[in-house]
């Protein structure tokens, strides 16, 4: 009867598969999340000159995250009295969905991709701004000073840097003539975005960090000053759910960088084509992972008002002052 229903429909068989690709897809962000947090504090603990997790799972701690997710996951789940139910409830999904809904557009290699279309660089940034949202619910619901200051933290640093991170691209788009991933990877097949727009990429790579809110940028979830921020109400479960969406948007923002400034999947010297895209995919992956964490490492937090003054009085000028030179060349020499 099953096999009858998929021949005789044969949306809910493609619905079906591309269900299973997108369970496998978790599986391997969720793993990624895994070790991400571990290789993170692994790393911190060498510049720190300290080990790092060394007791669960032999020396490297290899399952100390494994072992902290299972603790979260028995904690019991703390709802204030005085929180907005309903929407304390739904914030922590409303920060989480949009993380993993932005993976279906990167191309990973020139095979694997979920959808694409040809406005992936533009549905990335309008889809990944919704998070914002989550973080504002998860604020105001608490029914917490701290936790409201770091919601609107959150949408302030939001606003004031997602608009050089999309300026910043501009030019890219400029050059390539389209807003395809996959066409903006073979435009690099000459030469990667990095050396061609390196104006664009500091500004994108600063921007990014803010939208991550990571340190330097971490004000919605300053521990010195709102103790934790936006999800301080937040235990167990839900707060897991918080910290799920900022590293699912870690691989997704790594993932980008990698696609659009370093090539994608492409070598870089056409003699080593022989070597998988895959890997060359995951290496250049590894190094802007890595830093991203190195400034975790070497910076300290900024001040709310110099981060302001930053986005709107640093990078949105040098941003578009980068779309005007990239237009003035194009121009006079393409």
């Amino acid at each position: 009867m099953i096999n009858n229903l998929l021949q005789s429909s044969p949306g809910l068989f493609n619905f079906l598969i591309f269900f299973l690709l997108g369970v496998i897809l978790l599986l391997v962000v969720l793993g990624f999340v895994t070790y991400g947090i571990l290789a993170e504090r692994k790393v911190m603990g060498y510049m720190q000159l300290r080990h790092g997790p060394n007791q669960v799972g032999g020396r490297w701690g290899l399952l100390q995250t494994v072992a902290d997710v299972l603790k979260l996951l028995l904690k019991e789940d703390i709802i204030p009295t005085l929180a907005d139910r309903p929407l304390f409830i739904l914030a922590p999904v409303i920060a989480f969905a949009p993380s993993f809904m932005v993976l279906a557009t990167l191309p990973f290699t020139d095979k694997f991709q979920f959808a694409d279309i040809g406005v992936g660089l533009l549905y990335y940034i309008a889809v990944s701004g919704l998070t914002t949202l989550g973080v504002v619910t998860g604020g105001w619901a608490s029914n917490n000073k701290y936790a409201l200051i770091g919601g609107m933290r959150a949408a302030a640093q939001m606003i004031s840097y997602e608009i050089p991170l999309v300026m910043s691209v501009v030019g890219i788009i400029l050059i390539t003539g389209s807003l395809n991933l996959n066409d903006i990877v073979h435009q690099q097949s000459h030469g990667w975005f990095i050396l061609l727009q390196p104006i664009a990429f500091i500004v994108f790579l600063i921007a990014s960090v803010a939208e991550l809110n990571r340190t330097p940028f971490d004000l919605p979830e300053s521990e010195s000053e709102l103790v934790a921020g936006y999800h301080v109400e937040y235990s167990g479960f839900r707060w897991a759910f918080f910290m799920l969406a900022e590293y699912v948007y870690l691989f997704a923002m790594t993932s980008l960088i990698v696609t659009i400034f370093l090539g994608g999947w492409l070598p870089p010297f056409h003699f080593l084509g022989f070597i998988p895209g895959a890997v060359w995919f995951a290496l250049k992956f590894a190094v802007v992972l890595f830093v991203y964490i190195w400034f975790r490492v070497a910076f300290p937090r900024l001040r709310a008002d110099h981060l302001m003054e930053m986005g709107w009085k640093v990078l949105l000028p040098v941003s578009l002052a980068n779309i005007f030179l990239t237009a003035l060349i194009k121009t006079l020499f393409f």
